[in-house]
């Protein structure tokens, strides 16, 4: 037994949980939904199925990983089906992102892209420090505004709509990441540890060989 322990070193039958809003998985993908909901509201028609799915699959990203992290008290297999669903329900996310810029003709960051680590190492907490950013930085690449024509860009709202897509992108994919290696340690804790069923057996037995 590896997990935690109670003071008198027994195993506690439900261990501390709930603590989500500590995760770095949580944080990072409710930053994404904020995005999200402020993307769609600015970009995409409000009353498109597309609006209300990528809202609904940030959503889910948050609340999945906010769920799964308040049943693992009781069940470390839910809290591990649950994460996974938030991972699917983000990459989910992402495809629609990517599909925005593709049918737009709008540019992809390439994985090397300099304005990805910046970003990231930018740290943003809140929606309007992402916008910031965008506004100040997005544009600074091979596709900013001083290598296309004034005429191609219909207003300033569609100059920034490629940017802050690859911003949102670049915020979902530090959650996919976080949350693939929380599943994996999930997984490995679960395969040496065991669930709520395995819990109550050695509680038993500890209980029967106390003094």
């Amino acid at each position: 037994m590896n997990g935690p322990v109670e003071r008198d070193g027994r195993e506690p039958l439900i261990p501390k949980h709930g603590g989500y809003r500590n995760l770095k998985s949580f944080q990072v993908a409710q930053l994404a939904y904020d995005v999200t909901v402020r993307f769609c509201d600015r970009y995409i028609d409000r009353r498109s199925r597309t609006h209300d799915q990528m809202v609904q699959a940030a959503r889910s990203g948050v609340q999945n990983i906010a769920e799964g992290s308040v049943a693992s008290g009781t069940s470390k297999k839910m809290e591990l089906k649950l994460s996974n669903v938030a991972k699917a329900s983000l990459e989910e996310l992402r495809l629609d992102y990517e599909d925005f810029l593709r049918q737009r003709e709008l540019p992809l960051w390439a994985p090397d892209d300099t304005r990805r680590k910046a970003l990231v190492a930018r740290r943003c907490a809140t929606a309007d420090e992402v916008a910031d950013w965008v506004k100040k930085h997005g544009q600074d690449g091979p596709d900013g505004p001083g290598n296309r024509s004034m005429e191609s860009i219909e207003s300033i709202q569609s100059l920034y709509a490629g940017p802050a897509a690859n911003a949102a992108l670049v915020l979902i994919g530090v959650a996919i990441a976080l949350l693939g290696r929380q599943v994996q340690a999930l997984a490995a804790s679960f395969e040496q540890n065991g669930g709520m069923t395995e819990r109550l057996y050695r509680t038993r037995q500890q209980r029967r060989k106390a003094p």
